[in-house]
């Protein structure tokens, strides 16, 4: 754990900020030389409350700014502060050093760190690897973009396992973070309007390796050509790799064999249960669950708590969650795919059904003519609504399938009722953000699941 913190700026008020705040503030209860000063480019209501909350605990705190004057040691930057922001530029000019909250959590820190990024199934599979430890016996909690900031975790939380959701905005400021066992699941397009280009972004989940030595453990899958170019160069600084996929096996490595989930390792390989016990659906959640298995093997679960924890693992919300069976139709909730290559996966999920998509919100600089193809080859109809309607509409030009333009969720939801017959699905599965009418693709999906519900219950 790293010594006195002096003056801290902490950089956005949402949940990782308002955690840091709150650390740095029992730090000075227990007569730390530490201050606290916490800053949002927004002025809320919500965040007024917040803000009142942060005073009474000592902190500084300045809402509707940009701009920052003073000197601090250290600066702590929430996820949401974009690099090239105006508030970032103006923290770096009066922060000694500006890192992310989960370098942050990290240096206060005496746990064992999992760390999982990738452009999509970081959050099942950080679940997933929380919960093979704890059904083995391994105390262990899921933090990070998973939901709960790894700061908050730092006082009250009795796990000897951290198993963090990292993505490319915490890792890019980051400096000393050493996980035991990092993940690195997949590297498609996303986020480009953020990162600039894929070469910057790839570049960013990569730092997850930086600090690891010989004795940790990389998993990688292989079946990614994104992810898979970094396993040599991972291997080279003595990091032992396991390479996962669901059509080789490796040596040391997990993959599907018979139908069967398999490790292999040094000892011979084990047989853990067939992919059609598992609860979660689809290759993706294949691909989750043999990267999941190899990182909490690593940490010491045994074949049968693997097992075990295979088995009782249930979708988690908004990632191919199961909503209702209405009239025989059945609805998923699918809100955290926010870009096109979450959707082609998800769509895997659903060959052979009669399948109606709904896709839009606002694109984060995507282009969508491969997922519109893959639609229109594995789907009955596609319902696209939001911002990104129109440009949806331009990437299925040309393709046989049927497409419904509305312009909110809610009509979405109306018209693939009049699409849908018995035996179909429905999937919400946007490959877009959600800010074009909702605050978080979490809000989007309740919003989802409440018209699902008034529809059962006739209310509609």
């Amino acid at each position: 754990m790293a010594g006195s913190l002096g003056s801290i700026l902490v950089m956005g008020l949402g949940r990782s900020g308002r955690a840091t705040v709150h650390y740095a503030a029992a730090l000075v209860t227990s007569g730390e030389a530490v201050s606290v000063t916490a800053v949002d480019c927004s002025d809320t209501p919500a965040l007024r409350e917040v803000a009142t909350e942060l005073r009474s605990l000592g902190a500084e705190v300045r809402l509707g700014v940009s701009e920052v004057d003073g000197r601090f040691d250290l600066g702590v930057a929430s996820p949401g502060i974009k690099p090239g922001s105006a508030l970032m530029k103006a923290a770096r000019a009066v922060c000694g050093r500006v890192i992310s909250e989960i370098e942050f959590a990290y240096s206060q820190s005496d746990r064992t760190w999992v760390a999982i990024t990738g452009t999509n199934g970081k959050t099942t599979t950080t679940a997933l690897v929380a919960h093979l430890l704890n059904t083995a016996g391994i105390p262990s909690t899921a933090v990070g973009n998973i939901g709960t900031p790894a700061t908050a975790c730092l006082a009250e939380d009795a796990a000897n396992v951290f198993v963090a959701e990292v993505s490319s905005f915490q890792l890019a400021l980051t400096e000393t973070f050493h996980p035991r066992v990092a993940v690195l699941l997949n590297l498609t397009p996303d986020h480009i309007d953020w990162h600039g280009s894929l070469e910057a972004y790839s570049a960013e989940k990569a730092k997850v390796f930086a600090n690891m030595r010989p004795g940790d453990v990389a998993v990688i899958d292989m079946d990614d050509p994104g992810s898979a170019v970094f396993a040599e160069p991972v291997a080279e600084r003595g990091v032992s790799v396991v390479r996962v996929s669901r059509n080789v096996l490796y040596a040391d490595g997990a993959s599907v064999v018979d139908g069967v989930i398999v490790l292999a390792t040094r000892g011979g390989m084990i047989r853990l249960v067939r992919t059609d016990d598992l609860q979660i659906k689809g290759e993706h959640n294949i691909s989750n669950a043999l990267a999941a298995i190899a990182a909490a093997h690593a940490l010491g679960a045994p074949a049968e708590g693997l097992t075990e924890g295979l088995v009782s693992f249930t979708p988690i919300e908004h990632r191919l969650e199961p909503v209702a069976e209405i009239e025989g139709v059945r609805w998923f909730n699918d809100s955290k795919a926010t870009n096109p290559d979450a959707v082609l996966k998800a769509l895997t999920a659903f060959k052979g059904q009669g399948l109606v998509v709904l896709l839009g919100g606002r694109n984060k600089g995507n282009d969508f003519r491969t997922l519109a193809e893959a639609v229109a080859h594995g789907a009955k109809a596609a319902v696209l609504y939001g911002e990104s309607r129109h440009e949806l509409v331009g990437a299925f030009e040309g393709l046989a399938v049927q497409m419904v333009v509305v312009d909110t969720l809610a009509e979405a939801v109306d018209s693939a009722r009049t699409l849908c017959e018995r035996g179909d699905a429905v999937l919400l599965s946007p490959a877009c953000a959600s800010f074009d009418q909702f605050s978080s693709y979490e809000e989007r999906g309740r919003a989802f699941k409440s018209l699902i519900a008034a529809i059962g219950s006739g209310r509609e």
